[in-house]
C-alpha cells in the first residue's frame, strides 16, 4: 500500500507547486464589486453594497455613515432613462439582507443628495467571511419589481 501512496503524494506536491507558480503567498486585497443595475422599461435601478471601510473619509462624511468593519453601506438609486440621459425617478424601495445562516435584516433607507442626484442609502450589519443576499423591492409607475444580488464580506 505504501508503494502506491508515495507516488501519489509526490504527484500531489508537484501539482500544488505548479498551481502557485512558485510564488510566495500574498495578503488578500479587497476588490470592490462592480455596481450593478437592472432596467424595468424606462426605470433603471442601480444597487450596490460595500464595506464602509472601503469609503473614503470624505464620502463617509457626505453620506453621514460611520466607517466600521462590521457595517456595509447599501445604496439604491432609481433613475428614469430618457434617451441618453438619466433623471431621478420616484418610487418606494425596501431592502432586506439574508446571511448564510438565514438571518434576515431589514435595511432602513434614507435619501441623500450626491452628484446632483438623490440616492437611497442604508447600512447593514455584516461579519467577516460571510455572504449576504440582498433583495431590493421597487414600487414605481404602478408596478412592483424585485432585484436580488449577493455580496461577500
Amino acid at each position: 500500500m505504501k508503494r502506491f501512496l508515495a507516488p501519489s503524494v509526490l504527484v500531489l506536491s508537484v501539482l500544488l507547486t505548479a498551481c502557485s507558480g512558485g510564488q510566495a503567498p500574498r495578503t488578500a486585497e479587497f476588490v470592490p464589486p462592480a455596481p450593478a443595475e437592472t432596467d424595468f422599461g424606462s426605470l433603471r435601478v442601480r444597487y450596490n453594497a460595500l464595506p464602509t471601510l472601503a469609503l473614503s473619509d470624505a464620502v463617509a462624511k457626505q453620506y453621514g455613515v460611520q466607517r466600521d468593519a462590521g457595517t456595509a453601506l447599501v445604496l439604491v438609486a432609481l433613475r428614469e432613462v430618457k434617451g441618453a440621459e438619466e433623471i431621478d425617478a420616484d418610487g418606494e424601495v425596501s431592502v432586506t439582507a439574508h446571511d448564510l445562516s438565514g438571518t434576515r435584516q431589514a435595511i432602513e433607507l434614507r435619501k441623500v443628495e450626491a452628484g446632483g442626484y438623490t440616492d437611497l442609502i442604508g447600512t447593514a450589519r455584516v461579519s467577516p467571511r460571510n455572504s449576504y443576499r440582498f433583495e431590493v423591492v421597487v414600487s414605481a409607475g404602478g408596478r412592483t419589481e424585485t432585484v436580488t444580488f449577493q455580496r461577500n464580506f
